[in-house]
């Protein structure tokens, strides 16, 4: 896979597809910037060799063919000119296709940036519709992809757009070879030991990562939700915690495998628990095999967070997906914070997947003491799980 640094793009149109799909506030404020932030030294690495710029992104999923200003990449333009310092310089345009765009695309000049509107806005884009990503391509010589939280999908601006260009003027943005080289190196030749933090909602979504790494690491300690079906396949009573009924064998499964490659399973031994699933709700610590009838574990407990500090305290590769609880609720957000403290406070190389896990690091203040901070928590956990990415595929196909 070619970078932006191995093709020649001096004083050429250049595309980037960019993850601009930021979180924002009520009052639709940018609440984190990291992924704009991300993208900006492929962008300046284009400016400073007198490129024309054309930026394209996508922001939630608006019905296509309707503009809501809600979707709009107003506020990303905004903030973009706030942090490249070059505010004349950067045009939204009005539609992402439209006439007057291509207008606005040939008419820059070098030095200028225009960005395409909420890609999403066009049905052509999800549907991987290689009529539209001829559109995009029209406006441009070289594509760039630096999108990396959008690589495991298939769709027009990532996978069609790219496979029109030959391999001289295609290439990965330095984000998302940064991301890629990450998690490949991490992977295949860690320094160990190598313990894996797991959590979220879902056994589900996370099933075929986990498979992938036992065959990797030497310790894996569950969190959150998922932890719950883990508990209830050892036999314990989870009252109404969340659980996947149909995955408690394939629960089983992955702790009979653990145990026969002699990797260490660590599952919470107390959690918090309440009766009501609101952010409200009495909340008290027991232990996992005490949960009342009719109560729910939405955290873990103090107890957990010692016995994890424990297990990775000698840890030399960190790698978490996933957080412990509900941390967007102070009450239910303890043992998220401190495992992303405790894994700040080692001194192991420690990868913090993308999504809610990044989010958690943010909130803990720990975003700087992380080794490495992925910009997609999807795309991520695909590499994780051995996947290849449709936006990876189509710049090396």
């Amino acid at each position: 896979m070619k970078t932006i640094k191995d093709l020649e793009i001096d004083g050429k149109t250049i595309f980037i597809r960019c993850d601009f799909n930021v979180p924002k506030d009520e009052d639709g404020n940018i609440t984190d910037d990291r992924r704009i932030r991300g993208v900006l030294p492929t962008i300046r690495y284009c400016l400073d060799r007198d490129c024309k710029v054309v930026l394209a992104s996508h922001y939630e999923r608006p019905e296509p063919g309707v503009y809501e200003e809600k979707y709009s990449l107003k506020t990303v333009v905004t903030r973009l000119k706030t942090l490249l310092k070059i505010a004349s310089n950067i045009t939204l345009a009005n539609n992402v296709v439209g006439e007057d765009t291509k207008a606005k695309a040939a008419a820059l000049e070098a030095g200028e940036v225009l960005v395409l509107e909420n890609l999403r806005y066009e049905a052509g884009e999800t549907k991987n519709d290689e009529t539209f990503a001829k559109e995009l391509a029209s406006m441009v010589d070289v594509y760039i992809n630096d999108a990396f939280g959008a690589c495991h999908r298939a769709h027009a601006s990532i996978d069609a757009m790219a496979r029109l260009f030959d391999a001289d003027h295609r290439a990965a943005g330095f984000l998302l070879a940064k991301e890629v080289n990450f998690f490949h190196k991490t992977l295949e030749k860690p320094m160990r030991p190598f313990v894996a933090v797991v959590g979220g909602s879902k056994v589900s979504g996370k099933l075929e990562a986990l498979r992938q790494l036992l065959d990797k690491v030497d310790k894996i300690i569950i969190g959150g939700g998922m932890a719950f079906t883990f508990l209830k396949a050892q036999g314990y009573e989870i009252g109404n915690s969340l659980v996947e009924e149909d995955l408690i064998h394939e629960a089983r499964t992955v702790m009979a495998k653990a145990r026969k490659k002699g990797v260490k399973f660590y599952l919470p031994v107390d959690v918090v628990v309440t009766p009501e699933f609101s952010e409200h709700g009495v909340a008290k610590y027991l232990p996992s095999q005490e949960i009342p009838e009719g109560w729910m574990g939405l955290d873990i407990g103090p107890a957990s967070s010692r016995l994890f500090r424990q297990v990775i305290h000698d840890a030399q590769t960190i790698i978490w997906n996933g957080p412990m609880g509900v941390y967007e609720w102070d009450k239910f957000s303890k043992g998220s914070l401190k495992m992303s403290h405790d894994i700040a406070d080692t001194h192991a190389t420690t990868i913090v997947g993308g999504g809610d896990t990044a989010d958690v690091a943010q909130k803990a203040g720990d975003v700087d003491e992380m080794t490495f901070v992925s910009t997609g928590g999807g795309a991520s956990l695909n590499l994780i799980e051995g996947k290849s990415l449709p936006g990876i595929e189509a710049l090396k196909s």
